[in-house]
């Protein structure tokens, strides 16, 4: 477990979570792990739950008065506490348990820092709050610089779809002004949201509900915020209001080029 000293700020304390957590992932890869049935075709693995008890061990260290919102052990701590950190200790556990190393580990304090970490690269995407970094084992850290240049666009085709018939994310990748302008991926882990935030993707595209407030998107959105891209509904909602879906685009440009495609406008 990476412990932050007793004075660490709140982004320190969510780069040591996140790393020890993906210092487990990394550990566990390529074993026969069971998996934990969690209903509707999704599970658990070991991987998921042994990271998430070591970055609980890290929070509860630096800030025990803290709550926790975990992905498999659900709301810990003073449920009225005005502080709550969102885990999600494997996002990508398909894509994990199938020997894909597209994976990443989430860790965000609610309206607060965030970090991302990359258990196969070493890299780890971080933010205050206010500004955005990514560090990596030997280097300093560099600031993360969103552009549209690569026009990749990584949408999310995993269900549920709730905004269906009106949006459906595959429908997205036949669009003729998605083809002229861009080009797909599909990753099916957030990290894609840090890579929005680094310039390595001009856009993400998900549906879903309320996904700011979800341990599977929190700190990708932070992260996003913080570098500066746009990042709104699929309607165009901020995604700190009830919104459906998630946009989040390196510039304005690209975010509504694709908002315009998605509602049909164009």
């Amino acid at each position: 477990m990476i412990t932050p000293d007793a004075n660490a700020t709140d982004a320190e304390v969510a780069l040591a979570a996140a790393r020890t957590g993906a210092d487990i992932v990394r550990g566990l890869y390529g074993r026969r792990l069971d998996r934990i049935d969690k209903g509707d075709g999704d599970f658990a693995t070991a991987a998921d739950v042994a990271a998430e008890k070591a970055i609980l061990g890290v929070i509860r260290t630096a800030r025990p008065a803290d709550a926790v919102l975990g992905e498999e052990g659900g709301r810990q701590g003073a449920p009225d506490g005005a502080r709550q950190w969102l885990v999600d200790p494997l996002c990508g556990t398909l894509n994990y348990a199938t020997g894909n190393m597209l994976v990443a580990v989430n860790v965000a304090l609610r309206d607060g820092a965030a970090a991302v970490a990359d258990p196969f690269s070493g890299e780890v995407f971080f933010t205050d709050g206010r500004t955005a970094w990514l560090r990596q084992d030997g280097t300093d850290d560099t600031p993360l610089t969103p552009t549209p240049a690569t026009r990749l666009v990584d949408v999310n085709l995993d269900p549920p779809f709730p905004s269906a018939p009106a949006f459906r994310p595959v429908d997205l990748l036949a669009h003729p002004a998605f083809t002229a302008h861009f080009r797909p991926r599909v990753v099916s882990t957030s990290l894609a949201l840090a890579w929005v935030a680094a310039g390595r993707r001009a856009a993400y595209v998900t549906d879903g509900t309320d996904l700011s407030t979800t341990v599977h998107f929190a700190a990708g959105i932070a992260l996003c915020r913080a570098a500066g891209c746009v990042v709104t509904g699929i309607d165009g909602t901020p995604p700190d209001e009830p919104a459906r879906g998630l946009v989040a685009a390196a510039d304005a440009g690209t975010h509504e080029r694709l908002l315009t495609m998605i509602n049909g406008r164009g």
